[in-house]
């Protein structure tokens, strides 16, 4: 489980070339914040000082008359001082930590929607969020710790043994010395092998949090399946690899915290022993042995403190390199440098020999040849598994032709930006999946600054403001997780709205209607067709029945184009769309004859 040392620290130093560029905007707080930290650590060093000078004004030798006010007043100014320069400081510094953090949030959250929908079918959502939260997090410590906390500390450090050293035996300065490189020497190389704790720790974390938001997120199938028990047993086998690893992490916790104070307390003791020395020696003062011991006290916080720094900053590197790896995922789709925006002038569509492919040994499309002339509708049919709905995600550019290619008013949409493309695109998918939001927000959604009363004719348009208006909180009603508070009819409905408003040159209807009931998806058949009128529009259908005055239709199967035609010439064919055709409506006269019986057999039953 251990990682190359010479991996960690190029990850490291990565990591922080990423980072500290964030930084630069802000050279003058950071600046400031400094010279506040500098003055605070520089009024903390000053107070044992004042304070010897207190006890030695406060001992018989001297025979004072009156207590040492200025010395008091001074003692208490530089304590409030080193309180107020490190309020200061945080003040200055804080608009510096959020804006990086947010900057850097918000870059890698807009480089998720970059990747391809490849890598966001291959993810796993909660693992994903765990990674940017916890090295959002990192951030926040890496610029408290490391920018003013190791410096100060190490300049307080040169403060002490400066003065123990000018003003005392070279003892004090070898003792001081001593004990600060064992400490720091233990420290790094105890928190070095420890770390592997925290990385599988990490790892198992990020487990435990992706199997809870799976299933939860399909809360409705565990239900289905009364698979509550066994989600609960594979969420506790991630639980309890993170407690065993978690408890072997506060082990090594406490055997390096156990370690670092005896190295303190040897330290401290011997430093004692030779002021107490010098005291009965009369060579120091009570005053000076009470400034040691001030110094002592305020090394040992700062050098604690250290070692609990090392061990935040090693481990918020971590997870910020974790964070900053999604940063280098490359998109598999990219546009391509100084790809102009698409002009579409009328709106011919043209796949050129499309042949695509996953990867080599699955190929779903051969040798695709159609156009859909600018406002004209064509629709693909087939079995589930011939491809028909890969040809939406290819022209919206979800992934990119093997070979061949697809063209709009003959432009290759490779050669074009992909942000252009879709803007002229509008998809009602099969599987409809909406926002946690409210009905408004989510129609709205197709166009962000459409005017109220678009999104009300919208909505209308898809058959759905009726139904909106009887809801106790109208378009304000929340959807709920994906939409799940609403019927997979008041969803797709929904997403027709959205489209509706978004008001694209080219529509792709994947399976629009699949959702909803017969007389539904007849009302909104005559809806669609009115929308898709003057629109070029692909629909990749199912049900025959709603495709039967399309301009041409597609019949695939095994990714192939095995015949085409209007709705009348395949059936005089009599090839697969006619045995389609024919299949369909025996079914539908199945379903209707079984409706009829059972309607009349209730007849027969007594009341």
């Amino acid at each position: 489980m251990s990682k190359n040392p010479s991996k960690s620290r190029q990850g490291t130093i990565h990591t922080l070339q990423i980072f500290l560029p964030y930084l630069t905007q802000f050279k003058g707080r950071v600046f400031l914040a400094v010279l506040f930290l500098i003055a605070a650590k520089v009024a903390n060093v000053w107070v044992p000082l004042v304070l010897k000078h207190i006890v030695d004004s406060l001992t018989p030798t001297y025979s004072l008359l009156s207590v040492p006010t200025m010395l008091i007043i001074a003692y208490g100014l530089l304590r409030l001082s080193s309180t107020l320069f490190g309020e200061l400081r945080d003040v200055v510094f804080a608009k510096v930590a959020q804006r990086s953090i947010r900057q850097v949030a918000l870059k890698v959250f807009r480089h998720l929607h970059t990747l391809s929908l490849r890598f966001h079918l291959e993810r796993q959502t909660g693992g994903v969020s765990r990674d940017i939260e916890r090295g959002t997090r990192g951030i926040d410590t890496i610029l408290r710790f490391m920018l003013f906390n190791i410096l100060p500390t190490l300049v307080e450090l040169g403060l002490v043994s400066g003065i123990l050293f000018l003003r005392y035996n070279i003892k004090f300065l070898t003792i001081i010395l001593a004990t600060i490189l064992l400490y720091i020497c233990f420290t790094l190389s105890f928190t070095e092998w420890r770390l592997r704790y925290r990385r599988i720790m990490n790892e198992a974390e990020t487990r435990a949090n992706q199997k809870s938001i799976d299933s939860l997120l399909n809360y409705e199938t565990v239900k289905y399946f009364n698979n509550e028990l066994y989600e609960s047993q594979r969420y506790d086998e991630n639980l309890q690899q993170l407690e065993k690893t978690s408890i072997k992490s506060s082990i090594t916790l406490s055997a390096l915290n156990a370690g670092q104070a005896i190295i303190i307390g040897t330290g401290v003791t011997w430093l004692m022993y030779f002021a107490a020395k010098g005291v009965a020696h009369h060579t120091m003062t009570v005053g000076d042995l009470v400034m040691v011991n001030a110094f002592m006290i305020q090394l040992a916080q700062p050098l604690n403190f250290l070692g609990y720094v090392y061990r935040e900053l090693r481990h918020s590197i971590q997870d910020m390199e974790r964070m900053f790896n999604l940063l280098n995922i490359e998109p598999d789709i990219q546009d391509k440098p100084h790809a102009p925006d698409i002009r579409i002038t009328a709106g011919n569509v043209r796949f050129e020999k499309v042949n695509f492919y996953y990867d080599s040994n699955r190929q779903i499309l051969f040798d695709v040849n159609f156009d859909i002339p600018a406002g004209s509708k064509v629709a693909a049919v087939g079995h589930s598994g011939a491809g028909k709905s890969t040809l939406s995600r290819l022209l919206f550019r979800f992934y990119d032709v093997s070979t061949g290619r697809i063209t709009i008013d003959n432009q290759d949409i490779r050669d074009v930006s992909q942000k252009s493309l879709r803007r002229h695109i509008g998809v009602v998918p099969q599987d409809t999946v909406l926002f946690n939001d409210s009905i408004y927000y989510n129609i709205l959604y197709g166009s962000p600054m459409a005017t109220h009363d678009q999104v009300i004719s919208a909505a209308k348009t898809a058959h759905i403001h009726e139904f909106i208006e009887s809801l106790p909180n109208g378009y304000n009603t929340q959807v709920g997780e994906r939409g799940l508070k609403l019927s997979g009819g008041e969803k797709q409905r929904v997403a027709i709205a959205r489209t509706v408003l978004k008001n694209p040159a080219i529509l792709i209807f994947d399976e629009a209607t699949s959702a909803l009931d017969s007389a539904s998806e007849k009302a909104i058949q005559s809806e669609l067709s009115r929308i898709s009128t003057g629109r070029t529009t692909l629909i990749i259908a199912h049900r025959l029945s709603t495709i039967i005055d399309a301009d041409l239709i597609l019949v695939f199967d095994k990714g192939r184009i095995i015949e085409q035609g209007t709705h009348l010439q395949l059936l005089n064919k009599e090839g697969e769309y006619a045995k389609m055709w024919a299949l369909q409506q025996t079914h539908e006269k199945e379903w209707i004859s079984q409706g009829a019986s059972y309607l009349a057999q209730s007849e027969k039953q007594p009341a």
